[in-house]
């Protein structure tokens, strides 16, 4: 049973929902990705794997700006650092305009690595900043109620995003064919041309609450000394290695971020593919449902750690998604579709849990430990790209192999991964053995 100690102290309300109000914006970067998969596959004529490009660019960033961020949260602090990755935000999201007037595909791919790049700031400092605003012993139930908001997002984002970047225009192969050049390019100028507003209004939001949090007052709270911090001289990037349960949530974090990127960018076209005369905007209902889902997942999961282990939940989920995703292998029809919907409810709370997991213990080691879990996102990138290479290959059910491997080890990772392992010991005892010198 996990303890009942208070979620975050009063002095650190305001900061707490500041910051949990960044949880909820980056999940429009993040979620709108899954979108602009199908759109920019029609808007361009793009095989499964080049549309999967745009998750290995956009998580891509997250990868090369993971380091720099948390090197900036150690010289400048939590709230400049903020700033500098909401700026980052804007700026991306305002690509978007010139790369749909010029319509390269290269440039859309681009503004979603500037983009990803300032949200990769955002959740190195949100992320550890949410862990230390209160009890340690509570950090992981206040990690997943921030990332609860995260998840609100991720509903309100697919929605948004058929509704207004989706524009339902679907043309066969033969049809396309038909078209003479002119109308061609007029076509996919059109489809093209449809992202504009909405990635202006993200600009818009990102200055906005850019504004906010430079206006407001947010304490830089310095983490506390862990049981098992080495020594100053020690905390440097080779070090925190030794840390064995933060090598594991990496690769954890790696596996899970893969699998959830993987199955929200390919659930439209898993529909299309398992039922017939399914088209984009009715294929991606399935995606609203699927984040439904994750939303009432991160919901219940907060709740329920009040009552249940952190690691005991995470491993129920990774089970339940393993088994889901055997459906969906082996299955064909409604139900396989179904499953793939139900897998959303179970990704909810893996990422946070997996996240305040690694973290635990790590002391003044806490942001580059962050940075090093964040990096771990680039699995977000090459889990996709694998999948749209085996859908390519043979079919998108196939494709689903992948994630079902992943949740395998995130399923280790909560049974025994999690725990403290060996690799500390060594520099226990090294620290203790030069002390006693």
């Amino acid at each position: 049973m996990t303890s009942s100690s208070p979620l975050t102290e009063r002095r650190y309300l305001l900061p707490f929902v500041l910051v949990t109000s960044l949880f909820f914006l980056w999940a429009i970067g993040v979620n709108l990705n899954d979108i602009l998969i199908p759109h920019l596959k029609k808007a361009f004529g793009l095989t499964d794997f080049q549309s999967s490009l745009i998750q290995s660019a956009f998580f891509g960033g997250y990868f090369l700006a993971a380091l720099p961020a948390g090197w900036v949260m150690q010289r400048l602090g939590y709230k400049k650092g903020i700033l500098i990755g909401l700026l980052a935000c804007a700026t991306g999201a305002f690509l978007f305009i010139p790369a749909a007037s010029i319509r390269i595909y290269g440039f859309f791919l681009f503004a979603l690595f500037v983009m990803a790049c300032g949200q990769c700031f955002l959740e190195v400092a949100a992320n550890p900043y949410i862990t230390i605003l209160g009890p340690p012993q509570s950090s992981e139930r206040r990690l997943n109620l921030a990332q609860s908001f995260n998840s609100v997002g991720a509903v309100v984002t697919p929605i948004l995003g058929a509704a207004f970047i989706l524009s339902g225009i679907e043309h066969t192969p033969a049809e396309l064919a038909a078209l003479s050049p002119a109308q061609l390019a007029t076509y996919r100028a059109a489809e093209a041309s449809m992202v504009k507003v909405p990635y202006l209004v993200i600009t818009a939001i990102f200055l906005a609450v850019a504004a906010l949090i430079y206006f407001s007052h947010l304490p830089e709270i310095r983490e506390p000394e862990g049981k098992t911090s080495a020594p100053a001289q020690e905390q440097k990037f080779n070090s925190i290695w030794r840390y064995g349960h933060l090598v594991k949530a990496v690769i954890a974090q790696f596996f899970y971020v893969g699998a959830q990127v993987g199955v929200a960018s390919f659930i439209i076209r898993f529909a299309e593919h398992s039922i017939a005369g399914t088209h984009e905007k009715m294929a991606a209902h399935y995606l609203q449902w699927h984040m439904f889902g994750f939303m009432t997942g991160r919901f219940t999961g907060s709740a329920i750690m009040k009552r249940v282990e952190a690691s005991t939940l995470l491993s129920i989920f990774a089970g339940s998604a393993l088994a889901c995703l055997l459906v969906v292998v082996l299955a064909s029809g409604s139900i396989s579709i179904w499953c793939l919907v139900a897998v959303g409810f179970f990704h909810s709370i893996m990422f946070p849990t997996i996240f305040a997991l690694g973290l635990k213990g790590l002391g003044n080691s806490t942001k580059l430990g962050s940075s090093l879990l964040v990096m771990s996102i680039i699995g977000g990138a090459i889990v996709p790209a694998a999948m749209g290479r085996i859908s390519d290959l043979s079919n998108i059910q196939i494709a689903f192999i992948v994630p079902l491997i992943c949740h395998a080890y995130v399923l280790y990772f909560g049974l025994r991964g999690h725990k403290p392992s060996l690799l500390t010991q060594p520099l226990i005892s090294t620290v203790a053995a030069s002390e006693a010198e």
